[in-house]
């Protein structure tokens, strides 16, 4: 019997995704990239952001022939002047903004000795700070769109007290606080707030960290055989962001092939 896989499986489509006004964080490699071809597919207008000019230059240049070819803006997240003037950019060209996905991070592995006041500001900026502000500089205008989805990138690792991720770690479990908290306040507007909790995906920064060896012991320790590719955790993403999770807030979901 053929294992269906994320190249086997027919994907969904949602009309209501289609010319929907999407932005997403870290668009440019990994499960970024994976959002921004998945949310183009639907037929979704998408503008990104990141920090690596190559790779997202080349995400854009993949998808040009879209019925929405994607726009990419370079941005530092942990600038937050930058992120509110490229936000508001982004906004301004594609009509308004009805999806925000923040998906932007860096697990750098470090040690609590390797810990200073500085590192411990960088990290938190880099992983926690901007999904706020993120989301703070987007709801007006889905206020006046009469409502909205925002999701929030968390992770696995907290959950699991992985090693050498103590200010990761720190980042992604407040950002379940911040789902949650998030979705109380703006709910009455319309704007639905959730988090993706992914499990390890095999992206080519995630397999800098595991060697062939540790990649057999995420899969032994999955309930499921095979790695979560970012396809996977996109078609998470697209239901959330979509009409059809229309009554989906305030909670975390997880796509780990229940690696837990």
């Amino acid at each position: 019997m053929l294992q269906q896989t994320s190249e086997t499986v027919d994907r969904a489509v949602y009309p209501s995704l289609r010319d929907k006004r999407v932005i997403v964080t870290g668009g440019g490699s990994g499960i970024g990239e994976g959002l921004v071809e998945a949310f183009v597919a639907q037929g979704a207008k998408v503008g990104f952001i990141d920090i690596d000019d190559m790779a997202s230059e080349g995400v854009v240049a993949r998808l040009n022939d879209a019925d929405h070819a994607p726009i990419f803006r370079h941005c530092d997240v942990t600038d937050l002047d930058a992120l509110s003037r490229t936000l508001a950019d982004l906004e301004e060209m594609l009509g308004g903004v009805d999806i925000l996905v923040n998906n932007a991070g860096n697990d750098d592995r470090h040690t609590i000795e390797e810990v200073t006041p500085d590192y411990w500001a960088e990290r938190l900026n880099v992983n926690l700070r901007h999904q706020f502000f993120a989301a703070k500089a987007v709801v007006p205008a889905m206020k006046r769109a009469g409502g909205g989805a925002i999701l929030n990138f968390g992770s696995i690792s907290w959950h699991l007290g992985l090693p050498d991720l103590v200010l990761y770690q720190t980042c992604k479990a407040a950002i379940e606080g911040l789902t949650r908290s998030l979705a109380r306040d703006l709910g009455r507007d319309g704007i639905r707030v959730n988090a993706i909790v992914p499990g390890n995906v095999q992206t080519p920064r995630q397999e800098k960290w595991y060697t062939p060896e540790g990649e057999a012991e995420i899969v032994a320790g999955q309930c499921l055989d095979g790695r979560i590719q970012p396809s996977d955790v996109a078609a998470l993403v697209l239901f959330l962001a979509s009409d059809d999770a229309r009554m989906c807030t305030g909670h975390e979901y997880w796509v780990d092939a229940g690696w837990r």
